[in-house]
């Protein structure tokens, strides 16, 4: 039952904007939950660096003093990699190009992110 949920909110979250092109929900110990990646994507290795990558920057924040992380983007030539925790175990990855309006993905990422925090 909360499987279907995440599934259709990550599917819906992939949808809402064209240049958002995949997203992936993990734990914070780097396991798939669910995902919605391009078919070339490896989700064990996305998973693995999703976790990594947040957990880099809770060390970080916590080492300069800067409370808990909130989020952390990545600025690539060909996009943009976004992960925030979507709960005590979750972390949400999103991938989107560089066309995207980030004021949006920001907000939809927050969206999905409570709508999977009320599922699990």
């Amino acid at each position: 039952m909360k499987e279907d949920v995440i599934n259709k909110v990550l599917q819906e979250f992939v949808g809402s904007s064209q240049n958002i092109e995949g997203a992936a929900l993990v734990t914070s110990d780097g396991l798939m939950i669910s995902s919605y990646l391009p078919t070339n994507m490896d989700e064990d290795r996305v998973s693995a660096m999703s976790a990594a990558l947040l957990s880099l920057s809770e060390r970080a924040v916590e080492e300069l003093e800067k409370g808990v992380p909130q989020q952390v983007t990545i600025k690539g030539d060909k996009g943009y990699i976004v992960i925030t925790s979507a709960g005590e175990e979750a972390v949400l990855m999103a991938m989107a190009d560089v066309k995207v309006k980030l004021g949006l993905l920001y907000m939809e990422i927050k969206n999905a992110a409570e709508k999977i925090k009320k599922a699990l």
